[in-house]
Protein backbone atom coordinates (compact mmCIF):
# COMPACT_ATOMS: atom_id res chain seq x y z
CA UNK A 1 0.00 0.00 0.00
CA UNK A 2 1.28 3.48 -1.05
CA UNK A 3 1.81 6.44 1.92
CA UNK A 4 -0.37 8.47 0.68
CA UNK A 5 -3.61 5.73 0.47
CA UNK A 6 -5.32 6.94 3.94
CA UNK A 7 -4.70 10.90 2.95
CA UNK A 8 -6.99 9.43 -0.42
CA UNK A 9 -9.20 8.01 1.17
CA UNK A 10 -9.67 11.32 3.96
CA UNK A 11 -9.81 13.36 1.41
CA UNK A 12 -13.43 12.57 0.75
CA UNK A 13 -14.61 12.51 3.76
CA UNK A 14 -15.13 15.77 6.04
CA UNK A 15 -12.86 16.18 8.47
CA UNK A 16 -15.43 17.06 11.53
CA UNK A 17 -18.71 15.21 12.08
CA UNK A 18 -21.67 16.54 11.49
CA UNK A 19 -25.58 15.47 11.17
CA UNK A 20 -24.84 13.08 14.05
CA UNK A 21 -22.19 10.95 12.26
CA UNK A 22 -19.20 9.31 14.41
CA UNK A 23 -16.23 11.46 14.79
CA UNK A 24 -14.36 8.19 14.83
CA UNK A 25 -12.73 5.99 12.44
CA UNK A 26 -13.00 2.16 11.60
CA UNK A 27 -9.77 0.77 11.41
CA UNK A 28 -8.32 -2.39 9.90
CA UNK A 29 -4.67 -3.90 10.52
CA UNK A 30 -3.38 -6.85 10.49
CA UNK A 31 -0.83 -7.65 13.50
CA UNK A 32 1.36 -10.07 14.65
CA UNK A 33 -0.47 -12.24 17.08
CA UNK A 34 2.05 -11.88 19.72
CA UNK A 35 1.20 -8.24 19.93
CA UNK A 36 -2.33 -9.38 19.65
CA UNK A 37 -2.35 -11.77 22.71
CA UNK A 38 -0.22 -9.01 24.72
CA UNK A 39 -3.65 -6.83 24.15
CA UNK A 40 -5.67 -9.17 24.99
CA UNK A 41 -4.27 -10.26 28.22
CA UNK A 42 -3.63 -6.42 29.00
CA UNK A 43 -7.70 -5.91 28.78
CA UNK A 44 -8.29 -8.64 30.74
CA UNK A 45 -6.48 -7.53 33.45
CA UNK A 46 -7.40 -3.54 32.95
CA UNK A 47 -11.02 -3.43 32.78
CA UNK A 48 -11.43 0.39 32.48
CA UNK A 49 -9.41 -0.28 29.22
CA UNK A 50 -11.13 -1.50 25.99
CA UNK A 51 -9.66 -2.74 22.51
CA UNK A 52 -10.37 0.43 21.16
CA UNK A 53 -8.99 2.61 23.68
CA UNK A 54 -6.00 0.36 23.56
CA UNK A 55 -5.58 1.16 20.04
CA UNK A 56 -6.26 4.22 20.22
CA UNK A 57 -3.78 5.16 22.60
CA UNK A 58 -1.20 3.18 21.18
CA UNK A 59 -1.46 5.04 18.02
CA UNK A 60 -1.60 8.66 19.94
CA UNK A 61 1.64 7.34 21.76
CA UNK A 62 3.46 6.13 18.29
CA UNK A 63 1.83 9.82 16.62
CA UNK A 64 3.44 12.28 19.63
CA UNK A 65 6.50 10.00 19.63
CA UNK A 66 7.08 10.89 16.49
CA UNK A 67 6.79 14.65 15.94
CA UNK A 68 2.70 15.08 15.86
CA UNK A 69 1.56 18.44 16.45
CA UNK A 70 -1.91 18.07 16.49
CA UNK A 71 -3.63 19.69 19.58
CA UNK A 72 -5.83 16.40 19.69
CA UNK A 73 -3.46 13.59 19.36
CA UNK A 74 -1.27 15.72 21.80
CA UNK A 75 -4.28 15.76 24.13
CA UNK A 76 -5.41 12.11 23.76
CA UNK A 77 -1.91 11.01 24.86
CA UNK A 78 -1.55 13.63 27.71
CA UNK A 79 -4.97 12.03 28.81
CA UNK A 80 -3.96 8.43 28.47
CA UNK A 81 -0.88 9.26 30.25
CA UNK A 82 -2.18 10.59 33.24
CA UNK A 83 -5.87 8.98 33.54
CA UNK A 84 -5.47 5.60 32.77
CA UNK A 85 -2.23 5.12 34.86
CA UNK A 86 -4.51 5.95 38.31
CA UNK A 87 -7.19 3.23 36.81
Amino acid sequence: MDRNYLERCMDSRPLTASGGESPYVSLEAEIPEVLYQGMKAFIGSNPAWDQCQVMSSALAYFLFQNGCSERAVTERYLDDLFSRSQA
